[in-house]
């Protein structure tokens, strides 16, 4: 996909998992930081125009990381967590996402 083509919507909401609810994504809130779950394909330009897009607001910037699998227990038994990645968006002054309601 060119940089002048937009993607279509249903892609956006496919970049676009959930939502993270957590204590540090609570404490990031304050600094217009808000935390999403994408796949591990997405990129940053693709992430950011899907925010744009779908929540009306304008990002100033974007953090991914990845989130790697913990080995856990389970019954005795070893198990893993599916490694995940996060993105971090920044928002300009005065935007905000309330990600308590859906889309």
């Amino acid at each position: 996909m060119n940089s002048d083509q937009k993607a279509p919507t249903e892609t956006m909401y496919d970049l676009i998992k959930a939502p993270m609810i957590t204590e540090k994504s609570t404490m990031a809130s304050e600094h217009n930081q808000v935390m999403f779950k994408v796949p591990m394909w997405a990129t940053k330009p693709a992430i950011k125009e899907a925010i744009e897009t779908l929540f009306d607001v304008k990002v100033r910037a974007i953090n991914t990381l990845i989130q790697k699998g913990k080995v856990k227990r389970f019954k005795g038994q070893l198990g893993q967590r599916k490694s995940f990645k996060k993105a971090i968006v920044t928002l300009d002054e005065g935007q905000s996402i309330d990600v308590t309601t859906g889309l």
